[in-house]
């Protein structure tokens, strides 16, 4: 399998006055093209500052990480931009919709970053409109919506530039079960349609759809697999990263 990320001893350190906190303190990780992985973890474990991390939001303190293998550490902040918005989608807890934009123009945001024409946008968020069954929400705006519809046209304005990986942080965290299932779903789909789908989560049943979970505590993976195998992880690599 081919690797699309590899987190070789990243350590990621925030330091307020004369305090530093260690959110992270040692990660080794590979994540392959098309793997479905979840990120589990208590608050506090590191999940979130791991998935900016990932997602090229945030770079280490320390450490090396490398996404398809380009090495992260050293890039301008234009070049972390052209890789969060071409090879990344994110999905959050909180939606982060415009609050006065509609379903279709929430959808557009990254298209007119990437400054994809105006026919070509027009086909895009109609193709992704109705793939989610958002067709007949395109003049709603955010406060029309249920959590369920506005977590989907989330996931829409995540894939408006067909991103290799799907960043998921919390995506269920605020959606009743039945909603909460339907995201799920539709990561499950995406993932089967070859998409590298990465779920952070406190959430185990959530979990458990993924393909593979890694369970981190106190900024370190405490194994990296699936539960209920509990493969541990040693203070070395916990995969192999040739």
């Amino acid at each position: 399998m081919q690797s699309i990320m590899k987190l070789r001893q990243v350590r990621k350190a925030y330091t307020t006055g004369t305090v530093t906190f260690e959110a992270l303190r040692g990660i080794n990780l590979m994540v392959n093209r098309g793997e479905f992985i979840a990120v589990v973890g208590p608050s506090g474990s590191g999940k979130s500052t791991l998935m900016n991390i990932m997602g090229c939001l945030d770079i280490p303190t320390s450490g090396e990480y490398r996404f398809e293998n380009q090495l992260v550490n050293s890039l301008s902040p234009n070049q972390l931009a052209d890789i969060r918005n071409r090879k990344v989608g994110f999905v959050f807890q909180a939606f982060n919709l415009l609050p006065y934009a509609t379903t279709y123009e929430n959808v557009e945001i990254p298209l007119l970053f990437a400054k994809v024409s105006g026919r070509k946008r027009k086909q895009r968020i109609t193709e992704l409109l109705a793939r989610l069954g958002l067709a007949d929400k395109a003049a709603n705006k955010p406060t029309e919506l249920s959590g369920g519809e506005m977590q989907r046209v989330a996931i829409a304005r995540a894939l408006a530039n067909e991103p290799d990986v799907i960043l998921a942080d919390e995506p269920t965290g605020n959606l009743d079960s039945a909603s909460g299932a339907e995201i799920v779903n539709i990561f499950r789909e995406l993932w089967q349609s070859g998409k590298t789908v990465i779920v952070i989560s406190h959430d185990v049943s959530i979990a458990e759809h993924a393909e593979r979970i890694v369970r981190l505590k106190d900024g370190l993976i405490e194994t990296n697999g699936d539960l209920s195998r509990e493969q541990p992880a040693s203070g070395t690599d916990n995969q192999s990263l040739s």
